[in-house]
């Protein structure tokens, strides 16, 4: 493996430094400015160095200077992931002629500046995205950590023929799978029915599939008030305005989206056999869809709530034989703002869990996730809502109430057209194509975490969101609309 490095141009505009530095100045007051600028990371094939244009390739990047000596950390992608920016510059590099480059990671190299020595391992909650991002304090040489080859792990086995649920407990902590009693129980029974062990994997895409994230578990449960059990489950109530009024609802709750009859236009589109531009009249229905992506966005706000518009936008999408998504909204509740310049008198400081950003934090850097998704993708993000919500009550002690957890909306509007609505049955001998990717266990974890009530697991909550990746969706939805 050949890794060379290249120093990039600066990584943070004038108020971004001043924000940062000052962030910074509350966690150590000895801070008293912060310095940060790109450098590039090339993967070479075997023996290319000496192919590379180094002039041309530094017009193409931007070039710049090292970061002057001090006190430095490095901040690169995830280790174990490529980064959404990796994945769009290496095809352009590859598209301009550079096929002496495997691939290119981009980093930052941060310089703190202050008045003594300052504890960098301190800092570097403030400086990196836990989510996303790792974080490095010796050297630039650590980041060849980035093109390590991951070993492939052997498949374990849990022996719950031997050891029965205890087998399974286990798993379930060193896994962070957030299973329930019950869940273990019926595990337990039916690998004792099949006579065998289940493996790692079986586990943990059982928790994953079967999380309240995936199933709504609770929301379709039986209830019982006051002895009296409940003709409806939750879900139950939710379809039953539809049941009752829905003969202008062409498919609810059966597909990723749902749509509603629209009326009659005429759709500008090629004709699939000659590809000769024409105006085709027909019926142009409505789809829409809103879903939320609460856990994500409390834990890291920009990428959390990114990922909510770009997995509404995958759904609307995927409905169907597949549909046009159109126009985005977001919305978001979170606990009260305490503006540091602008203190309310109903405002109290109740402290809130250490991996949660604050409320003034997601409603700085949710909204432009959200955004920034939208406008990469190419679909406007035209609407949505805001609020702030804390109460207080006693019973008998003070209580209060709020959303130190956000609520983030992520929803849209698109159309589908008439035949396309239902999807086709699947048959035996069918090819099954997966259009984007890579799938990575950063994006898999999510199920179990945001079903939890609180393990105090923390690693598995920074688990719990896949990397953003407008460019690549767009590509993915370019293949469903031809």
């Amino acid at each position: 493996m050949t890794v060379q490095v290249l120093p990039g141009p600066s990584a943070l505009s004038e108020f971004e430094g001043a924000r940062l530095a000052a962030r910074l100045r509350a966690i150590d007051a000895g801070v008293t400015a912060v310095e940060a600028s790109y450098m590039y990371l090339l993967l070479l094939h075997k023996d290319s160095e000496r192919g590379i244009d180094h002039h041309r390739l530094a017009e193409l990047l931007g070039a710049g200077v090292e970061c002057a000596a001090g006190q430095c950390v490095w901040i690169a992608p995830r280790v174990g992931t490529q980064s959404p920016w990796s994945s769009k510059a290496t095809d352009i590099l590859h598209n301009t002629g550079f096929h002496a480059i495997e691939r290119i990671e981009r980093a930052r190299v941060v310089r703190i500046v202050s008045s003594s020595a300052v504890d960098l391992r301190v800092l570097a909650g403030a400086l990196h995205d836990r989510m996303t991002e790792s974080v490095f304090f010796e050297s630039a040489n650590e980041l060849q950590a980035l093109f390590a080859l991951r070993e492939q792990k052997a498949l374990g086995h849990i022996d719950v023929l031997g050891l029965g649920a205890a087998a399974i407990a286990a798993a379930d902590r060193e896994l962070g799978l957030s299973l329930a009693s019950d869940e273990i129980d019926y595990l337990v029974a039916e690998f004792k029915r099949l006579k065998r062990n289940p493996t790692d994997v079986e586990l943990y895409m059982f928790a994953q599939a079967n999380s309240e994230h995936c199933r709504h578990k609770i929301f379709n449960a039986n209830w019982t008030i006051d002895g009296v059990k409940q003709p409806r489950t939750l879900f139950q109530m939710i379809r039953n305005t539809n049941e009752v009024s829905g003969e202008n609802v062409l498919s609810a709750y059966r597909d990723n989206a749902a749509v509603i009859r629209g009326g009659r236009g005429g759709r500008f589109f090629p004709d699939p056999a000659n590809a000769a531009y024409a105006y085709h009249q027909e019926d142009i229905h409505t789809l829409l869809k809103v879903e939320t992506h609460n856990h994500p966005t409390a834990i890291s706000p920009w990428p959390g709530a990114a990922t909510g518009s770009g997995g509404e936008i995958r759904d609307e999408g995927a409905t169907g034989r597949g549909a046009k998504p159109k126009a985005g909204l977001c919305g978001f509740t979170v606990s009260n703002l305490n503006l540091p310049q602008a203190p309310q008198p109903w405002e109290r400081a109740y402290g809130r869990p250490a991996h949660i950003a604050s409320p003034l934090e997601i409603m700085i850097d949710g909204p432009l996730g959200a955004a920034a998704y939208n406008n990469e993708y190419g679909r406007p993000a035209l609407f949505g809502y805001f609020r702030t919500y804390e109460q207080s009550s006693v019973n008998p002690e003070v209580t209060v109430f709020g959303y130190h957890k956000p609520i983030m909306l992520a929803g849209g509007l698109g159309n589908i057209r008439a035949e396309h609505i239902e999807k086709g049955a699947i048959k035996a001998g069918y090819a099954l194509v997966a259009l984007g990717g890579p799938a990575m266990l950063i994006g898999l974890g999510g199920g179990a975490a945001s079903s939890s009530a609180g393990s105090g697991n923390t690693d598995l909550d920074f688990a719990s969101v896949q990397r953003d990746n407008a460019e690549m969706e767009r590509r993915a939805q370019e293949v469903i609309e031809r």
